[in-house]
């Protein structure tokens, strides 16, 4: 977003790749490639490095690397019901603040999550899973909760969810309702739809 600072975007892109497994648990990241692949100097990839460590997606300091975090089975159940609270508040905050951009832009991320599926390019699916869900909670406009629920992010195994198979057709009906619900206005519905959603991939973890 054009608002975001370049420490700011460079962490949302890092959080990014982390979440769709690009950068796999247990991984260093190396500033300096990092800014290279950006264009960047060094400096906001470190400051952004510093915001992750904050949010818990990686560990280290700057004269050690960095290293992306395993996430924790044994909290999984608690950080799904902290989910559940947090990102129905910024689904009924959408609701209420959505404007006919967003749901375009909405559409059309749910559209390429899909089609990357349906190649069988599950890493960019991860990545634009992580997308559509960021520009959604963006629209509410609840920066502190946002805040709050990528450090939830942090700790939840989204890449070991969206690598079972199956997992993807699920997900897209369920994006599809979601956006169906916003589009409408219906704020019960679309929290609902996004509980569903969230509830679902719980589900797939549990039986991995």
């Amino acid at each position: 977003m054009e608002y975001r600072t370049k420490e700011e975007q460079v962490a949302d892109y890092l959080r990014e790749r982390i979440i769709s497994g690009v950068y796999s648990r247990g991984s260093r990241l190396k500033q300096a490639e990092i800014a290279e692949q950006l264009h960047l100097s060094i400096t906001p990839v470190r400051e952004a490095l510093k915001l992750l460590a904050a949010e818990g997606y990686v560990s280290g300091d700057s004269y050690r690397g960095s290293r992306v975090v395993p996430f924790d089975a044994a909290a999984s159940g608690e950080i799904l019901n902290l989910r559940l609270m947090l990102e129905a508040q910024l689904v009924r905050g959408a609701v209420e603040k959505v404007t006919s951009k967003d749901i375009a832009e909405l559409h059309a991320l749910a559209d390429e999550f899909a089609k990357a599926f349906e190649t069988g390019d599950r890493a960019t699916a991860r990545g634009v899973n992580y997308r559509f869900h960021r520009r959604l909670y963006d629209c509410a406009n609840m920066p502190q909760t946002l805040h709050f629920v990528q450090i939830l992010w942090a700790r939840y195994p989204f890449d070991l969810i969206n690598a079972v198979e199956g997992r993807g057709q699920e997900a897209v009906k369920e994006h599809d309702e979601i956006l169906q619900a916003l589009t409408t206005g219906d704020a019960s519905a679309a929290m609902f739809a996004m509980r569903k959603h969230i509830e679902s991939g719980w589900t797939v973890l549990k039986s991995v």
